[in-house]
């Protein structure tokens, strides 16, 4: 039984696809819903931020979080979600994972993306994780920003994401019943 408690849902979300997904997670398992929060937020142009992620990746530079988490410990299952930025984990998802000790914990990854999938944002979750259990990961298509397409997670989308993060979350038996 998953007591939600001990269940923390991190997320970082641009376009608020991931942040979207975050909520129908909570809706089904409770818990505490967390957003993370850069001291110096990417810009608002989108090639701009493109550029500054693909230096921060190319210079393995973490952006410092705002977000503080209070009594991490507590929590035993740990969601994270993020969107796939150059096909990779973003940088503050992995300030996140440097920062706090998952050792020892679940951690529940998921994803949105433009249409790509999940490049090496996963197998990075794990090598980022060492001791921690890892559960399948969950991934969807949200918005194309290069194209100008940002929330997306509406009408009938919103309904596909309702039931595939259902199906996910009985699949690895987190779902409350």
């Amino acid at each position: 039984m998953l007591d939600p408690d001990k269940v923390l849902i991190v997320y970082l979300s641009r376009t608020n696809n991931t942040k979207a997904i975050a909520e129908i997670i909570h809706e089904n398992v409770g818990g505490t819903l967390v957003a993370l929060e850069l001291v110096n937020p990417y810009p608002g142009d989108y090639k701009k931020i493109v550029q500054q992620v693909v230096e921060e990746n190319e210079t393995g530079f973490l952006p410092p979080l705002k977000t503080k988490i209070e009594n991490f410990d507590r929590y035993k299952v740990v969601f994270i979600g993020f969107p796939t930025w150059g096909m990779q984990l973003p940088p503050p998802m992995k300030s996140f994972l440097r920062q706090y000790d998952l050792g020892g914990k679940t951690v529940v990854p998921f994803n949105t993306n433009a249409g790509y999938g999940i490049g090496s944002s996963f197998d990075t979750v794990k090598e980022l994780c060492p001791g921690s259990k890892i559960l399948e990961g969950f991934s969807i298509k949200g918005g194309v920003e290069r194209d100008g397409i940002l929330f997306v997670m509406e009408g009938e989308k919103e309904r596909q994401a309702r039931d595939g993060v259902r199906k996910w979350l009985q699949k690895i038996k987190m779902k409350t019943p």
